[in-house]
Protein backbone atom coordinates (compact mmCIF):
# COMPACT_ATOMS: atom_id res chain seq x y z
CA UNK A 1 0.00 0.00 0.00
CA UNK A 2 2.54 2.61 0.97
CA UNK A 3 4.73 1.62 -2.37
CA UNK A 4 1.68 2.16 -4.56
CA UNK A 5 1.41 5.90 -2.47
CA UNK A 6 5.09 6.50 -3.26
CA UNK A 7 4.96 5.81 -7.04
CA UNK A 8 1.81 7.92 -7.76
CA UNK A 9 3.20 10.70 -5.91
CA UNK A 10 6.40 10.09 -7.71
CA UNK A 11 4.57 9.71 -10.91
CA UNK A 12 2.53 13.21 -10.30
CA UNK A 13 5.87 14.98 -9.30
CA UNK A 14 7.43 14.04 -12.84
CA UNK A 15 4.10 15.33 -14.41
CA UNK A 16 4.10 18.55 -12.83
CA UNK A 17 7.44 19.98 -13.94
CA UNK A 18 6.88 23.75 -14.98
CA UNK A 19 3.93 24.83 -12.22
CA UNK A 20 5.33 26.78 -10.94
CA UNK A 21 5.64 29.12 -13.99
CA UNK A 22 2.47 28.08 -15.17
CA UNK A 23 0.34 29.49 -11.86
CA UNK A 24 2.63 32.28 -11.89
CA UNK A 25 1.73 33.17 -15.54
CA UNK A 26 -2.07 32.78 -14.27
CA UNK A 27 -2.15 35.10 -11.56
CA UNK A 28 -0.46 37.91 -13.52
CA UNK A 29 -3.50 37.19 -16.34
CA UNK A 30 -6.18 37.93 -13.19
CA UNK A 31 -4.38 40.27 -12.13
CA UNK A 32 -4.78 42.14 -15.69
CA UNK A 33 -8.57 41.11 -16.21
CA UNK A 34 -8.99 42.98 -12.58
CA UNK A 35 -7.56 46.02 -14.03
CA UNK A 36 -9.02 46.06 -17.53
CA UNK A 37 -12.57 45.22 -16.45
CA UNK A 38 -12.80 46.79 -13.30
CA UNK A 39 -10.10 49.12 -12.00
CA UNK A 40 -9.11 51.05 -15.19
CA UNK A 41 -13.03 52.33 -15.98
CA UNK A 42 -14.10 52.84 -12.82
CA UNK A 43 -11.19 55.18 -12.31
CA UNK A 44 -12.27 56.65 -16.02
CA UNK A 45 -15.59 57.28 -14.66
CA UNK A 46 -14.43 59.32 -11.47
CA UNK A 47 -12.46 61.62 -13.86
CA UNK A 48 -15.55 62.15 -15.82
CA UNK A 49 -17.79 62.74 -12.78
CA UNK A 50 -14.73 65.12 -11.39
CA UNK A 51 -14.89 67.01 -14.57
CA UNK A 52 -18.22 67.39 -14.72
CA UNK A 53 -18.37 68.94 -11.29
CA UNK A 54 -15.65 71.45 -12.28
CA UNK A 55 -17.57 72.27 -14.99
CA UNK A 56 -20.62 73.18 -13.20
CA UNK A 57 -21.84 76.90 -13.27
CA UNK A 58 -25.03 78.93 -12.24
CA UNK A 59 -27.85 78.22 -13.94
CA UNK A 60 -27.23 74.45 -14.95
CA UNK A 61 -29.52 71.85 -14.07
CA UNK A 62 -28.38 68.83 -11.66
CA UNK A 63 -29.80 65.68 -9.77
CA UNK A 64 -28.11 65.47 -5.97
CA UNK A 65 -27.14 61.99 -4.77
CA UNK A 66 -30.74 61.89 -2.53
CA UNK A 67 -32.58 62.00 -6.25
CA UNK A 68 -33.39 66.33 -5.76
CA UNK A 69 -33.26 67.90 -9.26
CA UNK A 70 -32.70 71.49 -9.14
CA UNK A 71 -30.55 74.38 -10.49
CA UNK A 72 -27.66 75.84 -9.24
CA UNK A 73 -28.16 79.30 -8.01
CA UNK A 74 -24.57 79.61 -6.07
CA UNK A 75 -21.58 78.20 -5.79
CA UNK A 76 -19.23 78.02 -2.71
CA UNK A 77 -15.84 76.32 -2.49
CA UNK A 78 -17.14 73.07 -1.61
CA UNK A 79 -21.02 72.85 -1.86
CA UNK A 80 -23.64 74.38 -3.98
CA UNK A 81 -26.36 76.42 -3.60
CA UNK A 82 -29.26 74.48 -5.61
CA UNK A 83 -32.74 75.78 -6.11
CA UNK A 84 -35.56 73.12 -6.09
CA UNK A 85 -39.00 75.16 -6.20
CA UNK A 86 -39.62 78.91 -6.86
CA UNK A 87 -37.98 80.67 -3.54
CA UNK A 88 -37.00 76.89 -2.03
CA UNK A 89 -33.18 76.77 -1.71
CA UNK A 90 -30.99 74.62 -0.21
CA UNK A 91 -27.44 74.48 0.34
CA UNK A 92 -25.46 70.31 -0.63
CA UNK A 93 -22.36 69.28 -0.83
CA UNK A 94 -20.37 69.31 -4.27
CA UNK A 95 -19.04 65.76 -3.96
CA UNK A 96 -23.31 64.89 -4.10
CA UNK A 97 -24.51 66.52 -7.27
CA UNK A 98 -24.88 64.62 -10.76
CA UNK A 99 -25.73 65.58 -14.16
CA UNK A 100 -29.17 66.09 -14.71
CA UNK A 101 -31.20 63.34 -16.98
CA UNK A 102 -31.67 65.24 -19.62
CA UNK A 103 -28.40 66.99 -19.73
CA UNK A 104 -27.03 63.44 -19.54
CA UNK A 105 -29.01 62.58 -22.83
CA UNK A 106 -28.36 65.60 -24.40
CA UNK A 107 -24.04 65.25 -23.70
CA UNK A 108 -24.66 61.64 -25.10
CA UNK A 109 -26.77 62.66 -27.88
CA UNK A 110 -23.84 65.07 -28.91
CA UNK A 111 -20.67 63.50 -28.73
CA UNK A 112 -22.52 60.68 -30.96
CA UNK A 113 -22.67 62.95 -33.53
CA UNK A 114 -19.04 64.63 -33.24
CA UNK A 115 -18.05 60.47 -33.98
Amino acid sequence: MVLNFILLQQSQSAAGTGTGWESFIMIIALIAIFYFFMIRPQSKKQKEIKKFREGLSVGDKVITAGGIYGKIKDIKETSFLLEISDNVKIRIDKNSVYPSAEDANNASAASAENK
